[in-house]
């Protein structure tokens, strides 16, 4: 069984924080005897810090500095230990905002979007942070889908590009921000599901690439570390008119498709699958995906250089993963994976009864996947990663019906909240 992802919700469960000290050595694995093994990983721990709460989803988080913004589907927040409607409960209305160090809300951050918030992302240089979704309005006041807040002062921004439909992915530059989702228009012209739009006036630019195919949209986009493409993924079949089966690179100037040598391996779109994020470091391109049926097939986790796309890894374990976050020598994800036999991890349970809900791999490749997965997947050829040891303990959700547990993980120095 998987569990399959609601197409008009994106990601993320409760907020809960976990510091770093646990020295792990990663498993065995079936590297050739001429691979050396990968240095040991410092992982963060497994228990989780004292952290306020929602009373209902979060589908993603940005750290700024030291304070995390959460959006989703929620209308109050409370102290830990404390159950939902008990004494200290706040409201917020699917925004938030936290002290990592402390898990205590910020103070002066007090927003309500009217809808749901799916994505949010922080600017180059902290001063703001970017939210998009469902939402038509930012605190009584009118936002197409798109709105930025003041990082300093916790203030709502004139800055008010119109989208014409969901948001679901943001990735921004200095002077750009670029915008993927579901919609057909942005600023009243015709924009199929991507925008650009500038960062001083919010002016929307001629950068208009496109994306089709049945059920097909963007769920994720991040920038290349020099920052001169765009890699977008999510469920769509086609780039630009050109295949691209759930992933690829445009030129951030020009929109122009440029070469994603990993879509070429990794492949999950249409309507029973999608890449469901997209991260990156000063050298790599992560990712993660899942699969629901015909014309899908990949789940896990993979590195991909910035400049082509070539696969550096794929974690081939199956069940549905959601999001990635790279942080020192470690790549932390969530989702709800049951076998990962094909990189010398866990096996599945019969009848199955494990779901990781959260774990981390290394990111230096431990050896080549040499079988089929239990599906009949193939990644036979390319190099995967092991798992480290840490396996927090999360107990499967009830706000949406996928009963999904963390839907969004993010790393910043000492912590990884999800």
């Amino acid at each position: 069984m998987r569990i399959r992802p609601v197409a008009r919700l994106g990601r993320v469960a409760l907020a809960a924080v976990v510091v770093a000290g646990a020295l792990v050595v990663p498993l065995a694995t079936n590297a050739s005897a001429d691979t050396p093994p990968p240095a040991p990983v410092d992982t963060v721990g497994a228990d989780a810090l004292p952290t306020w709460q929602i009373n209902g989803v979060v589908w993603s988080q940005a750290i700024v500095g030291n304070t995390v913004y959460v959006t989703g589907s929620f209308t109050k927040a409370r102290p830990p230990g404390v159950a939902v409607g008990g004494a200290g409960e706040v409201p917020a209305q699917n925004i938030f905002a936290y002290d990592i160090r402390t898990g205590a809300p910020v103070a002066g951050f007090s927003h309500a979007l009217n809808g749901q918030g799916l994505v949010i992302r922080g600017s180059v240089d902290g001063s703001r942070v970017y939210v998009g979704g469902d939402f038509t309005e930012v605190d009584g006041v009118a936002r197409g889908h798109l709105a930025a807040f003041d990082t300093a002062t916790g203030a709502l921004l004139n800055w008010a590009p119109n989208i014409g439909g969901q948001v679901r992915g943001l990735a921004v530059t200095p002077s750009m921000v670029y915008v993927g989702g579901n919609y057909p228009s942005a600023n009243g012209v015709l924009r199929t599901h991507l925008a650009a739009f500038q960062v001083s006036n919010a002016a929307i630019t001629d950068w208009a690439p496109a994306v089709a195919g049945t059920g097909g949209y963007v769920w994720a986009m991040v920038m290349t570390p020099d920052q001169s493409q765009v890699v977008v993924g999510g469920s769509f079949a086609t780039l630009n008119g050109m295949a691209a089966y759930g992933m690829g690179a445009l030129d951030a100037t020009t929109g122009a498709t440029r070469p994603w040598a990993a879509q070429e391996r990794i492949r999950t779109a249409g309507l029973n699958g999608g890449i469901t994020s997209l991260k990156a470091d000063d050298t790599t391109i992560y990712g993660s995906g899942y699969a629901f049926g015909s014309g899908a097939t990949f789940e896990g986790t993979f590195g991909a250089d910035p400049d082509g796309g070539a696969i550096r890894f794929v974690n081939d374990c199956l069940g549905d993963t959601y999001d990635v976050s790279p942080l020192s020598g470690a790549l932390y994800s969530v989702g709800h994976v049951h076998n990962c036999t094909v990189i010398g991890g866990f096996p599945d349970t019969s009848p199955r009864s494990r779901w990781q809900k959260a774990m981390a791999n290394s990111l230096t490749p431990a050896g080549i996947t040499a079988v089929k997965d239990a599906y009949g997947w193939d990644f036979r050829g390319l190099p995967y990663t092991e798992l480290v040891q840490w396996y927090p303990d999360l107990e499967f959700g009830t706000y949406t019906p996928d009963r999904q547990a963390a839907w969004a993980v993010e790393g910043s120095g000492d912590y990884v909240v999800l």
